[in-house]
């Protein structure tokens, strides 16, 4: 075993104390002799970061703070370099805690030494480069190869981090060598011998642990002492890991079989975001050809989710590791899916897709709120006028119209540009006209065009069309013969039993009641709010209480996988805070069952014998009277809408006698909840029977309060309602809750 060749190269004086010049200076006694670009390197790279180390390092979103390069010449098999560099978060406050105690306790640095000496990130990997350099090593050359202890120095680590910070790494951080992966395949170590750390490599091969003073980190020694053996035994390294930076297009068809260890499902994703930041989301990871497919709504509009692919069982998990890490100022939830999710939401049959997806282009734009008679001419004239010009990949053949199986237009078109610089280009052009109607444009994927064709050509799902604003609308239908009944003035909605998954029943309680949300909370606010506990919320368990004008009424029933499950969220989240901006609300959680979420949403009376007053109670009141009344719905007209404003006047007409009062009805319309999108059923109305449920009085209240106290109650999805989206209703919750 070779030993370091200057025992006066104390890199951590020089790292605290020195400065580059004067660092190399102090290193000028390593022997550097003899050396040929040809010649083989390696380098072992040791990285910490200020959280976890060992194998849950990069889980956490610390940032880097220290950086350990050893050069080794496969040659002569001699270490002829050695790098070390303390690096400064840019993320955090520096006047808090930087460093875990993990980090304090395991390795040589303190908080005082990273905010004395360290340097940024970007800085110390540009300063490795010049050194290697000055080494006469060309380190873009292939024979240069860094060794890293696994996969998350590389993978979680340094790329996803250079991702964020928007750094560009050198070439040679793409190809590395996993030590534990080649030891394991030299030494023909035992398939159930799993190797977590270098320890097990040194008492597997019963070598003597070493000490160096000269290295922040004890194991780097070991590290390089493996290194080395591995070399003297005659291990080659000339199995390299590669990091795949580009997201590459692909293709999946219905038929194909797709590993359920291989895929992950991504909720709370922006609303805007596109394949590619999906793919920087999961930076350093390997991503199967077409292997990011967004969810769409029951209406064609992206809801938030994902369902991604990846190569292999080992960078699915490393995904998972990647649980609530952050695209922006939003935290990203990734769980486990099955091959079946991701056929359901990329897989597609159609041969008109293939081969409009097989052109090879890099960038596929989607465009919505096409007027019906546009042509592909229009389409390529479009995009060559204005100031940023892009020519369509293909000509006419680059332009790809979704219709029904009738042949009419849906308004959405897919475009194929053939360079990456082509897409800001086009996306310029968002809501720029084509004649009267503003053109909505979105960068999509091959997954998107094989779902939208899909739900286009599929006769099962129900006949939407546009308006000249690019809205979804639905057409209606009117009940004859019902005028004087309740249901004579909502005749033109189709009378469907609510899905099963949607309320549930029976006396089991598994579901909790939140009571006092903010008019603007969502069902990411509320996944946010309840925290870890929103792992237990079962498949379309998020049900949203809406009123009849479409605001919110600050309820919301959640079902949960157990009662269990519902006990603990009601006991921890019970009259925790949201917060909104400089507001907060205290929220009321409550344990309840399916039948108690029935007794409410139907407004039938007390249970019998299923809840004590108090209970029955707190379950049927809302957080408030009735301190605006509600509009009453207009004659029944066929273009009748209940959020279109007031009817046309149409002469004097008594009001219906109803005989007695009924509540609002229930309006369903379907959220596509976790883990994917499939096929849903239309719109569904329940009319509630009984008296209304009894109000509480109304407590003083701000306006900001307001909407809090209304007493219709109407269930939603957070779904943009087709019969109401002429009307502009703000931020009320109409769209999907990851807008």
């Amino acid at each position: 075993m070779s030993d370091i060749k200057s025992t006066d190269c104390d890199t951590r004086t020089a790292v605290e104390e020195v400065e580059e010049d004067s660092l190399q200076n102090a290193c000028s006694s390593i022997e550097v002799a003899n050396m040929r670009v040809a010649t083989p390197y390696l380098c072992a790279l040791y990285v910490a970061t200020a959280g976890h180390q060992g194998n849950l390092l990069g889980s956490d979103e610390q940032e880097i703070v220290l950086l350990i390069y050893v050069v080794v010449d496969m040659t002569t098999n001699t270490i002829i370099g050695i790098q070390q560099y303390l690096v400064k978060p840019t993320e955090v406050d520096q006047n808090e805690n930087m460093l875990s105690d993990q980090v304090t306790s395991d390795i040589g640095i303190t908080e005082k030494m990273v905010k004395a000496s360290g340097i940024p990130l970007h800085d110390a990997i540009e300063k490795f480069d010049t050194y290697v350099k000055s080494l006469n090593i060309e380190p873009q050359a292939p024979m240069f190869r860094i060794v890293t202890d696994g996969q998350l120095p590389i993978r979680q680590c340094l790329h996803r981090e250079a991702s964020i910070k928007d750094i560009e790494l050198p070439e040679y951080y793409n190809v590395f060598h996993d030590l534990r992966k080649d030891f394991s395949k030299f030494y023909n170590a035992p398939q159930d011998q799993t190797f977590n750390s270098i320890t097990d490599l040194v008492n597997y091969l019963e070598i003597t642990h070493e000490v160096d003073s000269q290295f922040y980190v004890a194991e780097v020694k070991d590290m390089v002492n493996i290194v080395q053996r591995l070399i003297a035994d005659g291990h080659t390294f000339n199995s390299p890991e590669i990091v795949q930076l580009k997201l590459e297009p692909g293709i999946c068809w219905k038929n194909e079989e797709v590993d359920n260890n291989c895929v992950v499902r991504a909720r709370g994703l922006p609303w805007q975001s596109s394949d590619q930041d999906i793919a920087k989301f999961f930076r350093g990871l390997n991503i199967a050809k077409g292997g990011v497919a967004l969810c769409l709504s029951a209406h064609g509009r992206r809801n938030g989710e994902a369902v991604v692919r990846f190569v292999n069982q080992e960078h699915r998990d490393m995904a998972m590791k990647r649980h609530k890490h952050h695209i922006g100022n939003r935290y990203i939830e990734v769980y486990k899916a099955n091959g079946e999710d991701f056929i359901n939401v990329a897989g597609g049959n159609s041969s008109e897709a293939q081969a409009f997806l097989t052109k090879g282009a890099q960038v596929i734009v989607r465009m919505r709120g096409l007027p019906y008679d546009c042509s592909a001419k229009d389409v390529i004239t479009f995009f060559e006028n204005g100031e940023q010009t892009c020519s369509v990949m293909d000509g006419e053949d680059g332009v790809l119209f979704v219709k029904k199986l009738d042949g009419r237009a849906t308004g959405d078109a897919f475009v194929l540009f053939a360079d990456e610089e082509d897409a800001p280009k086009a996306l310029s052009k968002h809501r720029d006209l084509i004649g009267t109607r503003y053109i909505e444009l979105f960068r999509s994927t091959t997954a998107e065009v094989q779902q939208v064709l899909n739900r286009a050509m599929d006769p099962t799902v129900r006949s939407t069309a546009s308006d000249s604003n690019g809205n979804i609308t639905t057409p209606v239908t009117t009940t004859a013969g019902m005028n004087n009944s309740p249901t004579a003035l909502l005749g033109h909605v189709p009378l469907l039993p609510l899905p099963q998954h949607v309320i549930t029943s029976g006396t089991r309680k598994d579901c909790i009641r939140l009571r006092g949300l903010p008019y603007e909370a969502n069902v990411e606010h509320i996944l946010e709010f309840l925290g870890e506990h929103s792992k237990n919320i079962v498949f379309q368990g998020v049900h949203m209480v809406y009123n009849s004008v479409g605001h919110a009424s600050g309820e919301a029933f959640i079902q949960m996988n157990n009662e269990g499950s519902a006990a603990q969220a009601a006991m921890a989240k019970h009259h925790n805070y949201m917060s909104f901006g400089k507001k907060q609300r205290y929220i009321e959680v409550f344990q309840c069952s399916g039948e108690d979420m029935n007794l409410v949403l139907t407004g039938g009376g007390a249970a019998t014998g299923a809840l004590s007053p108090v209970a029955a109670k707190s379950l049927l009141s809302p957080p408030g009277g009735p301190l605006m009344s509600s509009p009453p719905f207009p004659p029944p007209t066929s273009n009748f809408s209940p959020f279109s404003g007031p009817p046309p006047l149409i002469g004097h007409q008594p009001p219906p006698s109803l005989g007695a009062p009924y509540p609002q009805p229930i309006i369903y319309w379907p959220y596509p909840s976790p883990p994917i999108s499939p096929q849903h059923q239309p719109p569904a109305l329940l009319i509630m029977q009984g008296t209304p449920p009894p109000m509480a009085p109304p407590p003083p209240v701000d306006m900001c309060n307001l909407i809090h106290s209304v007493s219709e109650w109407n269930i939603d999805y957070m779904q943009q309602n087709p019969q109401f989206c002429t009307m502009n209703v703000g931020p009320m919750g109409m769209h999907s809750a990851a807008a």
